[in-house]
């Protein structure tokens, strides 16, 4: 019996504006030039694969204004603006990049201020539906200390959701108690969900610890990284079952994150028309219970 996946999800259930997402989204990172800097090689089919997306159903688009330097955002806006209604565009703030292409803490008030403004800016806004607070070797105070900055911003009305990103068990709990958390954005796959990673930023990330509380509470996970498409010994499975099914490993990468949880939001990234195309036909694919469970 093939074991059916729900399409869609809701960010903000406990909010008075819930948003109703189609799954999968899109992620635009890999949007840009060499080391997520500068200007795609091939801008006009950047600006396509943006506009296909939204014709083939995704109304989730996740960016930051330091991708590029802003390069995504102005992307998205070159593509898609005016937005249709029900289009939500979700960013980070938390991090910069340096002259020197290095990944920098952007993260006092002030700086969190300046980086909504830049993503209003930048996407043509009055109000940007969904910023995560993207953590970088944050300590306790700094954390609270930001969070408390995103919550101030979303009562001046330049935020509707609040969401947090590269958070560890431990912080997801402390943002649960200073505000309504609308989202949590985590390194999160199908060969990187029991295995702690720091990537660098300063956090590590429990991943079925995080998940098991996003379903608790009803808040979407968006995994970033969810891509390995490699055929590594912890690969062998999914190999199998993409021939099985007839699809790609990548393709069911995202089969299994859908299948998973209703509260996962995949936002796979692809500079390839139809690279983009196989992503979206996921949403499509059912997989059997025992399959699943055979899978892990």
């Amino acid at each position: 019996m093939k074991n059916q996946q729900k399409t869609q999800l809701v960010i903000g259930t406990n909010s008075a504006n819930p948003l109703t997402i189609n799954r999968p989204g899109y992620g635009t990172m890999r949007l840009t030039g060499e080391g997520i800097w500068g200007e795609p090689k091939n801008r006009d089919e950047a600006l396509q694969i943006l506009k296909r997306a939204i014709e083939l159903g995704v109304n989730y688009i996740d960016t930051a204004d330091y991708y590029g330097l802003g390069v995504t955002n102005r992307l998205i806006e070159e593509a898609l603006f005016p937005y249709a209604d029900d289009l939500v565009i979700g960013t980070k703030i938390g991090c910069n990049r340096g002259e020197d292409k290095s990944w920098n803490k952007f993260n006092t008030p002030d700086q969190l201020r300046q980086s909504v403004d830049n993503n209003l800016k930048e996407l043509k806004l009055d109000q940007l539906a969904l910023v995560h607070y993207r953590v970088f070797h944050d300590d306790e105070d700094s954390f609270k200390r930001s969070m408390e900055t995103m919550f101030e911003m979303q009562q001046e009305g330049k935020i509707l959701h609040v969401g947090i990103s590269n958070v560890s068990e431990s912080q997801f709990e402390v943002a649960l108690k200073l505000g309504n958390i609308a989202t949590v954005q985590n390194l999160y796959g199908y060969s990187q969900r029991n295995t702690p990673e720091d990537m660098g930023h300063g956090v590590s990330q429990g991943g079925e610890h995080v998940l098991a509380l996003c379903e608790e509470n009803q808040i979407p996970l968006i995994p970033y990284f969810s891509l390995q498409t490699s055929l590594n010994k912890e690969q062998t499975k999914i190999k199998e079952m993409a021939e099985k099914y007839d699809v790609s490993i990548a393709q069911m990468n995202i089969v299994w994150l859908l299948h998973k949880s209703e509260w996962i939001l995949p936002i796979p990234g692809t500079t390839s028309l139809s690279h983009l195309e196989e992503n979206l036909q996921t949403s499509q694919i059912s997989v059997t219970k025992e399959d699943m469970d055979y899978l892990g």
